[in-house]
């Protein structure tokens, strides 16, 4: 039996792009779920379904604090740093966003002191490495990103208690995924949040990944431009 070759339908990136998007939007309509967000919310939500294809996954555990797209674009906007638990963000984050708002990226997981520090102190490399982070960059804005350790949210909690930081300077995108701490550790960053009124995104749950961190920050980013309040999804 002859094998025949074909091409996909659809060949030019940018049309894919809006295409992936156009049947987002078409098939969020059939959740009433999308309802209960906001037009910058649905916006991270779309992104979030687009680099994981997960809609009842995304829209039942997802979980934005108070006004946190615009708060968290008020950071971005004053040069925060992006203190994240993996080098996967890092590499994974536009180039074109990093220098239009002068935000630099900071990724301590590598680092000699961080592999000593995380052995003298009988901790993960991810909790040693956001304790330096924090500590050399507590007088800046931060925003806090966490893809994939969970030990990282403990390590900002209470290294930004210990030291100190001004909390209305600090934001936390939280999205690791796994087995062992991830629900607990996704509680404590919300109870932390909620209680000092701190803007944040949190996949609860087992859910999350790197790659939701970052689509989390391009559409926070891209939406700097695009934000026109906070009308709701359905219209109203």
């Amino acid at each position: 039996m002859k094998f025949k070759q074909e091409q996909p339908p659809i060949n030019i990136g940018a049309d894919i792009s809006v295409k992936s998007f156009e049947m987002i939007e078409e098939e969020l309509q059939t959740f009433p779920k999308a309802k209960e967000f906001d037009k910058n919310e649905i916006e991270v939500i779309s992104r979030l379904i687009h680099t994981s294809t997960c809609f009842e996954q995304v829209l039942e555990n997802i979980c934005f604090t108070d006004n946190a797209i615009p708060r968290i674009q008020e950071l971005l906007k004053a040069k925060a740093k992006i203190i994240v638990d993996v080098n996967m963000i890092k590499v994974g984050l536009s180039q074109f966003y990093l220098d239009t708002y002068d935000n630099e990226v900071i990724c301590y997981i590598s680092e000699k002191f961080t592999y000593e520090r995380a052995e003298k102190n009988k901790t993960t490399r991810s909790y040693a490495a956001v304790v330096e982070a924090i500590k050399r960059h507590k007088d800046e804005p931060m925003i806090l990103a966490c893809g994939n350790a969970p030990t990282f949210i403990y390590a900002a909690i209470n290294t930004l208690l210990d030291e100190g930081v001004d909390l209305k300077n600090v934001a936390f995108l939280l999205f690791p995924v796994g087995f062992v701490n991830v629900v607990e550790s996704k509680d404590y960053g919300k109870r932390f949040c909620e209680q000092f009124d701190i803007p944040a995104v949190i996949m609860e749950g087992r859910f999350g990944s790197s790659t939701m961190t970052v689509a989390t920050l391009h559409a926070t980013y891209k939406l700097i431009k695009d934000y026109d309040g906070v009308t709701k999804y359905n219209g109203k």
